[in-house]
């Protein structure tokens, strides 16, 4: 389980379970929990205004460098 957090004020967004190894380029809608984003349109923002992600569906495509994580990945 890991935590994302936006890059720009610190705000945690949302609990993730990452499966396997590599970046961050999708998070799946299923494995998300404690859910404090802000989704508008299909934007996927924190609260102070920084898009972090475009909704696609049954998935988040992730944008990089607008978010960092803290937690462990599971293999």
């Amino acid at each position: 389980m890991i935590t994302i957090v936006c890059a720009k004020c610190g705000q945690k967004l949302f609990k993730y379970l990452k499966i396997g190894e590599g970046k961050i380029l999708r998070c799946f809608k299923d494995r998300i929990t404690k859910d404090e984003s802000i989704h508008k349109d299909f934007l996927l923002e924190c609260p102070c205004g920084n898009p972090v992600g475009e909704d696609m569906g049954e998935w988040y495509k992730m944008k990089q460098h607008h978010f960092t994580f803290t937690g462990k990945k599971q293999k």
